[in-house]
């Protein structure tokens, strides 16, 4: 299957997204980024499919080099525009993730947003062998999802809507096994009425298949929060922050 990040957060949902996260959320993250990961301002951090950038600008002012990739032009030249204004340290590149290759080290990489979700299990593994090849000895992966098995079992529900800003939000899902995965059409009508359907793909693995397929790319999960720094993930949480260190 096309992996969705390709069509589904252009159009509506780019400015859904933008207001469905809390900028305090973001603090909270990128806080914990760099507490947690020794982050200072001459480190290097990778946001794999960055979006609009919210933690890439966030942690760029606090000095840290980061390089930002995405396959959708409107987030990247959104991002680099931000950049230039603000004179931040980003290189915002747009170009596909699982086949993103350059030739310096990062002491970090992230990829937030439950973006890893957008994959199935080969086109994972791609990816996850790309960060690592990236990642000095010792460095760190990051990774927020809220599609594991261990939550989204828990949370699923066929129907739903609700108003996201102004925009109305009606969902239908189904759950499909082999591969096992989520299938949710999106119905998203503006104030003025007019409306734009998308359809998005969320593969889900189990905490054993993610340590598994980190484990076949040379990295290892350190620990699991689902508040960042400050509890451990437990079953049924809403979501997941994975660390995970190259070996």
């Amino acid at each position: 299957m096309e992996n969705v990040n390709n069509t589904y957060f252009n159009g509506y949902y780019k400015e859904i997204w933008r207001s469905y996260i809390p900028a305090e959320l973001t603090v909270k993250e990128t806080d914990f980024m760099m507490r947690h990961f020794n982050l200072k301002p001459e480190s290097k951090v990778l946001d794999i499919m960055c979006g609009y950038g919210r933690h890439a600008i966030v942690l760029a002012e606090k000095g840290i080099n980061v390089t930002a990739v995405d396959n959708l032009g409107e987030y990247i030249h959104e991002l680099a525009e931000t950049a230039r204004n603000k004179n931040l340290p980003i290189h915002a590149i747009e170009a596909d993730v699982i086949g993103y290759k350059v030739g310096k080290p990062f002491d970090l990489a992230i990829c937030m947003g439950n973006s890893i979700c957008f994959l199935n299990r080969e086109d994972t593994l791609k990816l996850l062998k790309m960060v690592s090849s990236h990642l000095v000895r010792g460095g760190y992966l990051l990774i927020n999802t809220w599609m594991l098995a261990e939550i989204a079992f828990n949370g699923f529900r066929e129907k739903a809507w609700e108003n996201v800003g102004d925009m109305k939000f009606i969902t239908e899902s189904k759950y499909f096994l082999h591969p096992s995965r989520i299938e949710t059409e999106h119905l998203i009508i503006a104030p003025n009425g007019a409306s734009e359907t998308k359809k998005a793909v969320d593969y889900i693995y189990s905490i054993a298949e993610v340590e598994m397929m980190l484990s076949e790319t040379g990295l290892k999960i350190t620990e699991i929060y689902s508040i960042p720094g400050r509890k451990k993930f437990t079953l049924g949480e809403p979501r997941a922050y994975i660390v995970a260190q190259k070996l």
